[in-house]
């Protein structure tokens, strides 16, 4: 079943994931495009993740064959069925494995999610499926390790379920699952699956805290996520802070680059043969400035001595394409390259 089918049944779900990154794939994410291409322009390695329902996968992955614009198991990105036909994940060293379920020919196919006693469908069959609740998000978001045993990103760690991802990812919603809602159902779980393109909800996941004695800056980072702040390792982000007095800037925590501030800048480097690279696929070694899952920093700077009057402000930006993507990726759209604010705090002195 293609993505389109389910929307006769679900219009609201489809309509919040046709918004969602879920939706976003090869043929209409020019940063992975772009970034998977560089890996490796002959083979498409990805795809077990971003183009998980492609009907020739192990050409796909052995370089046998191309992403095809005209193929609906490759556009559909990482599409409804794929999501709801995940019978259980094998935990591996290098990432997950999601286990598909076995479908019988010429039977309509059966659908996993959480709701108990589900509807019945002339499309599908449904059940209730405790992975669900469990480990369902942990087949594609938990780790991902290259051939070098190097860690390319690592989100969760294994005692962690989906659990905590569903809470804050997808939120109940008013209206229910389907259309025609049998069971008169008053919510559903948003499939937006809201993440740091959303301007409201990214402010929720990190609480700053300012703190000035004398020609001391203390800034405390919070980190109520239950993942790390940085885990895509195409993305950066860094605090910009700044001493203002009569509406001009004394005093910056970097001058030009906010990686000139090591300990404000938060993002995964990597190294092949000692040599600096920006794709991690062949990557030999690496290593991340991170604020790991429910953390709290203490970061401490040296500042000018402070009057009355003067404010300090502390603004965490996102960049989705750090600045050294645009060295080895060529990038269309040129606000990938540009920061977010994230979140914003102000101390009036």
């Amino acid at each position: 079943m293609d993505n389109h089918s389910c929307k006769e049944c679900h219009e609201k779900i489809y309509e919040e994931f046709q918004a969602s990154q879920h939706s976003q794939g090869y043929f209409n994410n020019e940063l992975h495009r772009r970034i998977a291409d560089r890996a490796d322009p002959k083979k498409y390695v990805c795809a077990v993740c971003h183009m998980p329902m492609a009907d020739n996968m192990g050409d796909l992955i052995e370089g046998k064959a191309r992403p095809d614009k005209r193929n609906r198991t490759h556009t559909d990105a990482v599409s409804c069925y794929f999501c709801h036909t995940i019978a259980y994940v094998k935990k591996a060293h290098k990432f997950n494995i999601n286990i598909k379920a076995r479908q019988a020919g010429n039977y309509k196919p059966t659908l996993y999610g959480r709701l108990n006693n589900p509807d019945e469908s002339d499309k599908h069959s449904s059940v209730f499926n405790p992975i669900y609740a469990k480990n369902v998000c942990t087949g594609c978001h938990s780790h991902k390790r290259n051939d070098n045993n190097v860690t390319i990103f690592d989100a969760m760690n294994e005692q962690q379920n989906s659990l905590g991802c569903i809470k804050c990812h997808m939120p109940e919603e008013e209206g229910g699952a389907e259309k025609m809602d049998k069971r008169a159902r008053g919510h559903h779980v948003s499939h937006r699956f809201r993440g740091i393109h959303d301007k409201a909800f990214r402010k929720t996941g990190v609480d700053i805290g300012i703190d000035v004695k004398e020609e001391k800056l203390k800034i405390t980072l919070t980190n109520k996520m239950e993942h790390p702040l940085i885990i895509q390792p195409a993305r950066a982000k860094f605090l910009k802070i700044q001493m203002i007095r009569n509406g001009k800037v004394i005093w910056q925590n970097y001058k030009k680059d906010p990686r000139e501030d090591h300990q404000g800048y938060f993002a995964y480097s990597f190294k092949e043969q000692g040599k600096k690279i920006i794709v991690p696929a062949k990557a030999t070694e690496g290593s991340v400035h991170n604020l790991a899952a429910k953390e709290i920093q203490i970061l401490k700077y040296h500042i000018p001595l402070l009057k009355k009057g003067d404010e300090v402000h502390v603004q965490l930006y996102v960049q989705l394409a750090k600045s050294d993507c645009a060295r080895v990726i060529e990038l269309k759209d040129k606000s990938l390259l540009e920061p977010s604010l994230i979140k914003e705090e102000v101390l009036k002195l």
